[in-house]
């Protein structure tokens, strides 16, 4: 029998006539007349076949490239170390739950050291690609592959954002024995899964600040391991991460933006209130979709869009974001707005830099140069700063509206916990007065301490 790699699947070419119902994942394909399988289960694929005493021979891994070099020293501190060894009792497959600015790529970097094997790390942004590339290359001299951002060149180490991991994992997926994912919170819910599913690495290690659902932890368990090691920021703050005082600042809505918000939060609540009344144990999708379909439900829709995008800045928080700039005029800000639109109108109302989705590379990275040196006092985003980036000297954060929850909560919360001597960050969460706004940031604030 030969052991194939096959755009992203395994097939068993040449078996003979017989059952192979004992292996996990092995099914007939009878569009080729063969055996297929998800290459994720390359390790219990051959496991099986072993312990039946079937001889087989291996043609997955035949052309790789060549081992990675020697790493530097990289020093760790002790929940760092236990990080790692977590990982590695749990027999180098798990996920590592740690706070933002906690270190969790120099984790990462001390399990490559200790492997020394092929590994291809994920991560989901063009700006983590780009700092991954920057730590990979500091810490080891071989040459460092990356896929994403116009460049397609692989490496025994090699990044990759995960929408050209996805589009390149067929090709590449037996390629490597270790892959770390980084914000593996992105996974788990069946979008783009499938490019865990392509890579035949058995060696796995995920990375989040938050961890996901529960549905989506148990299949992520399958495809990366279980949660091995988790922290709170609570476990860390005032010792390995920057102390930090929240307040919480509620601001009323005038006449004008009350009426609006409840006009639309009126007609929005009689449409919604008869969906859930019928279906009490149906989803918000399976709502969205109801509405699509009427004009009525259409709508409704709009107003409750009109009612978050109101709410998330209305005149009183842009009233508040002016105090709060004057008052930590010798501070550095970070701003953090619910939209892209926000993030445009305090930009232009405060003359701050705005860095969005719409920023190139090289924008950003002078941005945030001339905000390390102080050059720049204030930055404002809606989502780009929430994942990864590294922001160190920020100590202020305003947070102005949210658009997601709990986990976007943390993650901006924890741009300005990287610990610096003598730091004492401190975060203001503008909340509307007497709106839906003050339960979900409530809500959300419950994430740090979870």
């Amino acid at each position: 029998m030969r052991l194939l790699f096959d755009h992203g699947t395994l097939v068993l070419a040449e078996a003979p006539d017989t059952k192979f119902d004992f292996v996990p994942g092995l099914t007939w394909d009878p569009r080729v007349g063969l055996y297929r399988a998800p290459a994720f289960r390359y390790a219990e694929l051959c496991e099986a076949l072993h312990d039946r005493g079937l001889a087989f021979s291996d043609e997955v891994s035949a052309a790789v490239p060549s081992p990675t070099g020697p790493f530097l020293p990289v020093e760790l501190r002790p929940y760092q170390r236990t990080g790692v060894m977590a990982w590695e009792l749990a027999g180098r497959r798990g996920i590592l739950v740690m706070p933002t600015g906690s270190g969790k790529t120099r984790v990462a970097v001390a399990a490559l050291a200790s492997t020394r094997a092929r590994a291809l790390c994920l991560v989901p942004t063009r700006a983590l690609l780009e700092q991954w590339l920057v730590e990979l290359r500091a810490a080891q001299p071989t040459p460092v592959g990356c896929f994403g951002d116009g460049v397609h060149r692989s490496g025994a180490l090699t990044v990759a954002t995960f929408e050209s991991a996805f589009r390149h994992m067929q090709r590449f997926g037996a390629d490597f024995e270790l892959l770390v994912v980084d914000e593996v919170h992105h996974f788990g819910a069946g979008v783009r899964d499938e490019t865990l599913e392509m890579c035949t690495a058995s060696a796995r290690l995920g990375l989040t600040a938050t961890p996901p659902d529960e549905r989506a932890l148990h299949r992520l368990s399958r495809l990366v391991g279980p949660v091995c090691y988790q922290l709170r920021v609570a476990d860390l703050a005032g010792t390995w991460l920057a102390e930090f005082d929240l307040l919480v600042l509620r601001v009323a809505l005038d006449r004008e933006e009350r009426r609006r918000y409840e006009r639309d939060r009126s007609l929005y609540a009689e449409v919604s209130r008869r969906f859930w009344h019928l279906h009490p144990d149906a989803s918000w999708q399976e709502f969205v979709v109801w509405a699509l379909q009427s004009s009525e439900g259409r709508a409704a829709l709009n107003a409750w869009r009109r009612a978050r995008r109101l709410v998330g800045f209305t005149r009183g928080k842009n009233r508040a974001v002016r105090e709060l700039l004057a008052r930590h005029k010798d501070s550095r800000v970070l701003v953090f707005t619910a939209d892209n639109e926000a993030a445009y109108a305090i930009a232009r109302e405060h003359l701050i830099m705005p860095i969005t989705c719409d920023t190139t590379r090289a924008e950003r990275q002078r941005a945030l140069k001339a905000f390390r040196s102080g050059e720049l006092a204030a930055l404002v985003s809606a989502r780009v700063l929430n994942e990864g980036i590294d922001v160190p000297d920020a100590d202020v954060a305003i947070i102005v509206g949210a658009a997601l929850g709990e986990r976007e909560y943390v993650q901006r919360v924890g741009r300005l916990l990287r610990p610096v001597p003598g730091k004492r960050a401190s975060v203001y969460e503008l909340v509307s007065l007497a709106t839906d706004e003050a339960g979900r940031a409530a809500k959300r604030r419950r994430g740090l301490a979870a």
